[in-house]
């Protein structure tokens, strides 16, 4: 059976469906993102036999059953939902301590009686992609600058759905053949140390986005274009650490198989 999985940014679509602040339903972008994948067995005519091979998660049923806007998520909703999004690894457990004590501060108590927001589940991904390259107290420093007081969401810089939204379009902008990796044009060949190259390109796209948000400081539009910088780094980074743990598992689950 295949995966129905997303990309970041039709997550954060998905949920800014959810928050009501797309015209388009929630089943509506599931649908996109679906067909995104198999333009050939739409165009075949073969979308009934593909879609009965697609495993659906709980999570997608349940939103496709309600197909309006979300109140709230428990936690399990959170965690199900942010294991639909393409190399990423989460766990109910992981979950609960960073709730309860590595992020706790950034996050804030539940906001929809006792369920978390779309804000905050969209705080949980960011935090899933910035694992991948930074401690949860480098995490909290950064998340700090731009989100301030977790129980005030009009002090932010820029709200998390905002900011998941933002790096994860970005992303996917500056890999235009989708291969995983940043397309970086204008290499001269004979010439050594591209590096410099990816890193002024993603700054530049993250200065203009920055600089696109009204009534900040130049201070807080540096701090914005920071973590823009600094998350799609995470995302790239991700994507090679799931590369790595593909092959060392496949190593050892072959080893001495007869």
């Amino acid at each position: 059976m295949e995966q129905f999985l997303l990309t970041r940014k039709q997550m954060s679509s998905l949920l800014l469906s959810l928050k009501g602040l797309s015209d388009r339903t929630p089943l509506a972008i599931l649908q996109e993102a679906w067909a995104s994948s198999h333009k050939t067995d739409i165009e075949l005519g073969t979308s009934l036999g593909a879609f009965m091979a697609t495993t659906l998660p709980p999570i997608f049923a349940k939103i496709i059953k309600s197909n309006q806007r979300e109140e709230g998520f428990s936690l399990n909703d959170i965690v199900s939902l942010g294991n639909q999004i393409e190399y990423t690894n989460f766990s109910v457990t992981s979950a609960q301590n960073w709730v309860k004590r590595d992020i706790k501060d950034v996050l804030g108590s539940p906001k929809v009686g006792k369920k978390y927001s779309v804000d905050q589940a969209a705080v949980l991904f960011i935090v899933e992609d910035l694992k991948s390259t930074l401690d949860f107290d480098s995490i909290r420093k950064l998340l700090t600058y731009v989100f301030l007081h977790p129980d005030d969401e009009t002090d932010d810089l820029i709200n998390p759905l905002q900011l998941y939204s933002a790096y994860s379009s970005i992303f996917e902008e500056l890999d235009a053949n989708n291969d995983q990796v940043l397309d970086v044009s204008g290499h001269e060949s004979g010439r050594k140390n591209h590096d410099h190259m990816m890193e002024n390109l993603i700054k530049q796209r993250a200065s203009e986005y920055a600089g696109s948000l009204h009534g900040l400081r130049p201070e807080q539009r540096e701090a914005v274009r920071n973590i823009l910088v600094v998350a799609m780094v995470s995302v790239q980074a991700s994507y090679f650490q799931t590369l790595a743990k593909r092959f060392f598992h496949a190593t050892v689950f072959l080893q001495n198989l007869k």
